[in-house]
């Protein structure tokens, strides 16, 4: 586990749960990132001509690690971007099914937007509750997180592709900013016909930088408005109308994409498997110690399979009495979100139940 957490040096001085909120900067990224500028420093424009190469490396190591053909990865520079260029070539009254109480900048896209709107509920029976919502209307496009933000509630993506092949011609698309970089995950073997990915979390590499995966089909039922220089640059692009492009109109930051190619090396470096062996690990613990504890939802207590992102019990006074012993989470949802990543330990997991207990919760 120690060779896991080398290379993050905010775990010398916190016990850091708040990966949900924001990914650690791994010190192989922030040596790439200073020596990135020391470059564009000494070389300027001479520098930037390497920029489609750079890009190019970013493009093919999502699609390596995630399986998705590198002509079908749009970098963009965070979700919120990606899901409203997405939205905006959709044709303009879709039917659309959203989880009540999805990630804000999920259904704030959706719900701006003259849209016809259904809604299902997030609970123990989520997918019970998409599958009644699809047989009573069905949507034209159904817009999820595969991971819950405020309590970790994961959707079983085997129902998610049984529910894709029921509904063929219904666009299935997914937000996995909570989920990639903690799983094995094939896009080509999904049910997915676009995923949306911000990468400061999970994959640990830093801001300003996201990636989409779309299904070969999905360029002829998206038709994105957005177009500029950057648009045909680069080995995947270099031709008119090409369907990533409009997802890339601009100058596209080295800096930041750079940094996700540094990330995915790190993944690949540590194993996706390792990883998620890790997180899986640290999940059930956790999940069995808070329920012991009475700190868990009974939504997430009845589920059979989670994430490693818990809501528990406890206020402010809680939330700032982990914070004095240097245990970092974050206030959500009336409750204190913890998240464990695989670069935490048994030890820290121990740590902050004690603080709990001494606490009174």
């Amino acid at each position: 586990m120690e060779n896991l957490r080398k290379g993050f040096p905010v775990l010398e001085q916190y016990t850091y749960l708040n990966t949900a909120a924001s990914g650690l900067l791994p010190e192989a990224v922030w040596e790439f990132r200073q020596n990135h500028d020391l470059d564009f420093l000494l070389g300027a424009s001479v520098f930037k001509e390497k920029q489609a190469e750079a890009l190019t490396e970013t493009r093919e190591l999502v699609g390596e690690v995630f399986k998705c053909a590198p002509a079908r990865v749009a970098l963009v520079p965070n979700f919120s971007f990606g899901i409203s260029t997405l939205l905006e070539g959709l044709d303009k009254h879709p039917k659309a099914l959203l989880l009540k109480n999805d990630y804000p900048s999920l259904n704030w896209a959706v719900t701006s937007r003259n849209f016809e709107i259904e809604y299902a509920e997030i609970n123990e029976n989520l997918e019970e509750n998409i599958a009644e919502a699809f047989k009573k209307q069905q949507p034209d496009f159904f817009a999820f997180s595969i991971v819950q933000y405020l309590n970790g509630i994961k959707i079983d993506l085997g129902f998610v592709n049984k529910l894709k092949q029921e509904y063929p011609h219904t666009l299935f698309i997914a937000d996995a900013t909570q989920y990639c970089g903690t799983e094995e995950f094939n896009f080509e073997e999904s049910g997915l016909d676009v995923l949306i990915c911000s990468t400061y979390k999970w994959l640990n590499a830093g801001y300003g930088n996201a990636f989409m995966l779309f299904k070969k089909e999905m360029e002829n039922r998206i038709s994105p408005k957005t177009l500029g220089f950057g648009s045909l640059r680069g080995k995947y692009k270099a031709h008119e109308g090409n369907f990533i492009g409009k997802f890339e109109p601009g100058h596209q930051d080295t800096l930041n994409y750079g940094s996700l190619a540094e990330a995915l090396k790190l993944i690949k470096k540590n194993g996706i498997k390792e990883i998620s062996a890790r997180i899986e690990s640290l999940s059930n613990k956790a999940k069995s110690e808070f329920t012991e504890m009475d700190l868990l939802e009974e939504s997430v207590v009845n589920r059979k399979t989670h994430s490693s992102i818990f809501n528990i019990k406890g206020g402010e006074k809680l939330f700032r009495h982990l914070q004095s012993k240097n245990i970092i989470t974050s206030m959500r949802g009336g409750g204190v979100r913890v998240s464990f990543h695989y670069f935490n330990t048994e030890e820290e997991l121990h740590f902050l139940l004690k603080q709990l207990r001494e606490f009174g919760v």
